[in-house]
């Protein structure tokens, strides 16, 4: 029964420190006709990145100019669950008001040439607005404290004439559909959910010193402490029940 317990114990605390918001996504086949080289026929793929991440061709965690370089469409969560203190100005959704909690996400596709793109990224709850544009992008990179470093070039965002993103209609209210032609220095553009059930603190899942969190945790004792304590007076419980 002892076993059972701490297995279930065990279990829980490391669900509850799990978490899921961007939950998915692909890249797809544009099919013949395409003007342009097509990333799913150099073998792109949706990568979801965490905290921290290496750039292939730059810096670590450092995102937004040439420092990707290949044929695949990632994403990575960004600060979850925020309570506006005052109002977000996006390209696609209006105005999101003071007052409102949201949820923060980046999706990019950086290609070392000239490469159409199509596919998705799902998420965990609705898409309320999205940002495409650069002086927008970089007014709201503040919102976030994820130790990222978010080159903001000139043509950072998306190409009204090329590029297309669009939210999903009906039951696809959660997913992020695009189509873009990229190059130098790549398409980006962030995502802007509801309040997302997975998304708690990022603090509860990061290491300590990782995406903007402290080196020493003062929220209480760690998922770690706990268990030790757990075992302890197991250990204790049993010592006294053989005596």
């Amino acid at each position: 029964m002892f076993k059972k317990i701490a297995i279930t114990l065990v279990g829980c605390l490391f669900a509850a420190h799990s978490h899921a918001v961007i939950i998915g996504g692909a890249v797809t086949d544009i099919g013949s006709g395409a003007l342009y080289p097509d990333a799913f026929d150099q073998g792109g793929i949706f990568q979801l990145l965490t905290l921290p991440f290496n750039p292939p061709a730059g810096p670590a965690n450092t995102v937004g100019n040439d420092t990707f370089q290949t044929p695949n469409l990632y994403g990575f969560n960004e600060g979850q669950n925020i309570l506006l203190a005052s109002d977000l100005m996006t390209n696609i959704g209006g105005t999101v008001a003071s007052g409102t909690t949201i949820a923060s996400h980046y999706v990019f596709f950086d290609p070392d040439d000239s490469t159409a793109q199509q596919g998705y990224v799902d998420f965990d709850s609705n898409i309320i607005a999205v940002i495409t544009s650069t002086n927008l992008l970089a007014a709201s990179d503040n919102l976030l404290n994820n130790n990222v470093t978010y080159l903001n070039p000139g043509a950072r965002g998306l190409e009204p004439a090329q590029d297309t993103v669009w939210i999903g209609t009906g039951t696809e209210t959660n997913r992020l559909y695009v189509d873009w032609l990229a190059s130098t220095p790549g398409d980006f553009v962030r995502v802007i959910t509801e309040f997302s059930v997975g998304g708690q603190d990022p603090c509860a899942t990061n290491p300590p010193g990782v995406g903007g969190c402290p080196a020493i945790s003062t929220d209480g004792p760690s998922t770690m402490s706990m268990i030790l304590i757990f075992f302890t007076g197991l250990a204790y419980a049993n010592r006294r029940r053989f005596k």
